[in-house]
């Protein structure tokens, strides 16, 4: 796992590497969580989370590694935020774009369930209704 790509790595190797670490459910919901406060208590994550400490701290090592987070100790107590802004924006993007995967395979299902000859009804242009996915 290279933390620091060649310099002359192509893009999207370094854009796979970014997904790596984003590659956990656990590190999402962290991701989440911070997306939605300016920063959190490593305690808060793990009632968050319903992670142990030990669990959580190796999913957190990952999101410092990718520079997706960043810590801050105060006292006894260690604080994270994210690391850009534009975490929070891919994970929108993200929901976003599964909301829109959802509904098309939706669509999908029921025209299969149709009895020949009917058409489904088209939603074309239509709002993608708000589910939440998390």
């Amino acid at each position: 796992m290279d933390r620091f790509p060649a310099a002359d790595a192509p893009l999207y190797e370094v854009k796979a590497n970014l997904f790596k670490g984003l590659s956990h459910p656990v590190r999402i919901r962290v991701l989440e969580l911070l997306a939605d406060t300016a920063e959190v208590t490593v305690t808060e994550l793990m009632q968050g989370t319903n992670q142990e400490a030990s669990n959580l701290s190796q999913h957190l090592a990952v999101l410092r590694r990718y520079n997706l987070v960043v810590a801050q100790r105060r006292g006894v107590q260690v604080f994270y935020r994210l690391a850009y802004p534009q975490v929070a924006d891919l994970l929108t993007v993200a929901r976003s774009l599964l909301q829109q995967l959802l509904h098309t395979t939706t669509q999908q299902l029921a025209g299969f369930s149709q009895p020949a000859g009917e058409s489904v009804p088209s939603t074309a242009g239509a709002a993608v209704e708000e589910a939440p996915l998390r």
